[in-house]
C-alpha cells in the first residue's frame, strides 16, 4: 500500500467503519459491515481513484482487516526522519497541521492501545528511547519504542489535546481528552508529571459506552452475590469495597448504584474524579487545589438530604469520622479502601483514629476484591498442573483436572490471555464480629471469626476459577497470598 494511503485510511475509512481489503496496487476492495453513505462512497473514490469498489462484509472482518492494516501502515520511525525531528520547541509544533507526522503517531498509538483494550497509556522517556506502554488486563505491555528527539513533540500533542499548557514542564498537570473513535466516544484522563529525562505522561482510557455495568457479570460467586444483594438493600449502615489500586472497586460501586437507584431515593456521590456519570444520581468531584476535598464534600452532601451516600474513597479521619456519622444517622454509604483483605479494614478505620463501639455500630458489611486475567477461549489448551504449582499453591493437582491455559493468538496479542474477572472475599458483620470490633480484636482474629462463620478467602475464590477452568495458577498466585 502507498504510504500516501495512511492518512487517508486512518482519517477517512477507519472512522467510517471500513477497511480495505488487498493491496490497492492490485486493485482494491472497500469492505464495509454497514453500508456507507453515498457521500462517503463519494469521497474515497475521488481520493483512492475510480477502480475502488465496494462490497459488504461480516463486522468481524471489517474489525481484523481494520486492526491488520493498522499494524501493516505502523509509521516507521528512526532516529534520523527529519520529519520527526524537526521540531524545534513548542511554538513550532503549535502552528502545525492536522496531517503533520506526530498528530498521525498519536493518532496511531491510540488506536494501538484500543485494539489491545488498554486502559492506560504510558509515555515515558529514558536517554535514547521514549517507551509507549500500555496496561492491559492489569499488566504492562510496550507497544513502540520512538526515538527520544520527538518526546517534546509527541508531549506538546497531547498536551494541546488536553487543553494544557504546553510550555508548563516544571509542575504536574491533569487535564482531559474527549475523543472519538468509530462509534466510540471515548474521556481520556491525562496526567503531565516532571521527571529528569523529560515529562511522564499517563492517559486513563474511559469508555463512555461501558455505563452499564451488571454485578451478576462482575465474577462474584452465587453465593456471595446473593449476600451481597442482600446486604445493599439494607436501609442504612456502612459498606465498604478494599482492594489495592486498579482492583475494580469503583466499578464494583457503579455496578451496585446501578442495581439500587430507583426514583424514591436520592442518591449523592463524591469521587476522585467521576468515571462515569450515571442518569439519576447526583455526582460531584473532589478538586484539593481549591480546597474542595472528600471531607468538604461530605459536609455538604449530607445537607443534601440524600438516602444513600458514595465516598469515592476514605483518606482521612475528618472523612471517615463523616461517613460514620452518616451511617449512623439513618444513611446507607458506600465506599472503598486500601487494604489487603476485607477484615484489614476494620484495623485501618480504627488506625484513623474511629472509635471500635461506632465502627461495629455502622459497618454491614467488607468486601475484599482483585482482578486475575482470564484464559482467552480463542486459544485455550488443556494443561495438566504440573507438580511445582501444586507445591507452590498448597494443593492436590489431582482436583484440577480441567486446568486450561492460552496457547496465544491474535485475539489476545499473544497473551494467553483476554479480559480479567474478580475475585471477592465478603466478610458480613455478625453479632460474634461486632463484639470483637468493639473488643478492640486484631484483623486475623477477626478474619477467623469470618471464616468460621462461612467467609471464602481471596485465594479460595481463585482456586474455584481457577479448578473451573477460567484463569492460570500463575494469576493465582500473582494476585492472592497463601491462606
Amino acid at each position: 500500500m502507498n504510504p500516501m494511503t495512511l492518512p487517508v485510511f486512518s482519517q477517512l475509512l477507519e472512522p467510517a467503519g471500513l477497511a480495505p481489503a488487498l493491496d490497492f496496487a492490485a486493485s482494491a476492495a472497500v469492505v464495509y459491515a454497514e453500508l456507507p453513505s453515498i457521500d462517503c462512497r463519494a469521497k474515497v473514490r475521488f481520493v483512492m481513484g475510480e477502480q475502488i469498489h465496494f462490497r459488504a462484509g461480516a463486522p468481524e472482518e471489517v474489525a481484523r482487516l481494520i486492526k491488520h492494516w493498522r499494524a501493516e501502515l505502523s509509521p516507521q520511525i528512526n532516529a534520523e526522519d527529519e520529519a520527526y525531528g524537526g521540531f524545534r520547541d513548542d511554538e513550532d509544533f503549535a502552528d502545525i497541521d492536522s496531517e503533520a507526522p506526530i498528530i498521525r503517531l498519536v493518532n496511531h498509538l491510540f488506536a494501538r492501545a484500543l485494539d489491545l483494550n488498554a486502559s492506560d497509556i504510558h509515555f515515558e522517556p529514558n536517554e535514547t528511547y521514549l517507551d509507549v506502554r500500555c496496561r492491559v488486563d492489569g499488566i504492562m505491555t510496550l507497544i513502540e519504542r520512538l526515538p527520544i528527539r520527538i518526546q517534546s513533540a509527541v508531549a506538546s500533542r497531547l498536551k494541546l489535546m488536553a487543553r494544557l499548557d504546553i510550555g508548563e514542564k516544571r509542575l504536574p498537570q491533569d487535564g482531559r481528552i474527549d475523543y472519538h473513535s468509530g462509534n466510540r466516544d471515548l474521556d481520556m484522563r491525562v496526567s503531565t508529571m516532571p521527571g529528569v529525562l523529560g515529562e511522564s505522561i499517563v492517559l486513563r482510557i474511559l469508555d463512555r459506552a461501558d455505563l452499564s455495568i451488571d454485578l451478576a457479570d462482575l465474577g462474584m460467586p452465587e453465593r456471595v452475590l446473593k449476600s451481597y444483594l442482600k446486604v445493599i438493600t439494607q436501609p442504612h449502615g456502612l459498606i465498604l469495597i478494599t482492594g489495592p489500586t486498579g482492583s475494580g472497586k469503583t466499578t464494583t460501586l457503579y455496578g451496585t448504584l446501578e442495581k439500587i437507584r430507583n426514583v424514591e431515593r436520592k442518591i449523592v456521590t463524591v469521587e476522585d474524579p467521576v468515571e462515569y456519570q450515571l442518569a439519576g444520581i447526583t455526582q460531584t468531584q473532589v478538586n484539593p487545589a481549591i480546597g474542595f476535598s472528600f471531607a468538604a464534600g461530605l459536609r455538604t452532601i449530607v445537607r443534601q438530604n440524600p438516602d444513600i451516600l458514595m465516598i469515592g474513597e476514605i483518606r482521612d479521619s475528618e472523612t471517615a469520622d463523616i461517613a460514620i456519622e452518616s451511617a449512623l444517622t439513618g444513611h446507607l454509604v458506600f465506599s472503598t479502601l486500601h487494604t489487603n483483605d476485607a477484615a484489614g479494614a476494620v484495623t485501618r478505620l480504627q488506625d484513623m483514629g474511629v472509635e471500635s463501639y461506632l465502627l461495629s455500630s455502622s459497618l454491614l458489611a467488607i468486601q475484599a476484591q482483585r482482578l486475575v486475567r482470564r484464559i482467552c477461549t480463542g486459544c485455550a489448551q488443556s494443561a495438566p498442573m504440573s507438580a511445582d504449582e501444586a507445591l507452590v499453591l498448597e494443593v492436590n493437582a489431582a482436583d484440577f483436572p480441567r486446568l486450561r491455559r492460552g496457547a496465544g493468538c491474535e485475539r489476545c496479542g499473544g497473551t494467553g490471555y483476554r479480559g480479567r474477572v474478580g475475585l471477592y472475599e465478603l466478610l458480613l458483620i455478625s453479632d460474634a464480629i461486632r463484639h470483637l470490633i468493639t473488643s478492640g480484636a486484631d484483623a486475623n482474629v477477626i478474619r477467623k471469626q469470618a471464616i468460621s462463620e462461612g467467609m471464602r478467602t481471596l485465594r479460595e475464590d481463585a482456586l474455584d476459577k481457577l479448578r473451573q477452568g477460567v484463569t492460570t495458577p500463575e494469576e493465582v498466585v500473582r494476585v492472592t497470598r497463601a491462606l
